[in-house]
C-alpha cells in the first residue's frame, strides 16, 4: 500500500510551508535545533513538490566562522522562531578561515 504521487506532493508543500530560515550546524540539531552555529540564517524559496519531493533555493552564508558544518536546519524565522527540521550536509563543509556555506535544501 502506498499514497499516490498527488498526495505525497501535497504532504510535501505544507511541510515546506512552515519554515524557510536556514540555519548551519556543527552537529546533528535533532528536534530542537542544537548545534546551531552563530551565523545570520538566510531564506530559501521552496519549489513546488515533484514526486515528493521539494527543493528549495540555494542560500548564502557568508562570514561563517571556521568549522567543520554538518547539517542544515529550517526555521520559521530569521532569528529565535521554531525549529522545523534538519538533514545532513551531503558532503559536510569545513572552512580553514572564515569564508561562504552554500546551501541548497
Amino acid at each position: 500500500m502506498g499514497y499516490t504521487t498527488a498526495v505525497k506532493d501535497d504532504v510535501v508543500d505544507v511541510i515546506t510551508g512552515q519554515g524557510s530560515w536556514i540555519s548551519l550546524h556543527t552537529g546533528d540539531p535533532a528536534t530542537t535545533g542544537a548545534n546551531e552555529v552563530a551565523v545570520d540564517r538566510e531564506q530559501t524559496t521552496w519549489g513546488a513538490s515533484s514526486g515528493g519531493v521539494a527543493t528549495g533555493s540555494q542560500t548564502t552564508h557568508a562570514d561563517a566562522p571556521a568549522v567543520h558544518y554538518t547539517h542544515y536546519g529550517v526555521w520559521t524565522a530569521a532569528t529565535s522562531g521554531t525549529f522545523c527540521w534538519g538533514f545532513a550536509l551531503d558532503p559536510g563543509t569545513t572552512l580553514d578561515s572564515i569564508g561562504t556555506v552554500y546551501v541548497t535544501p
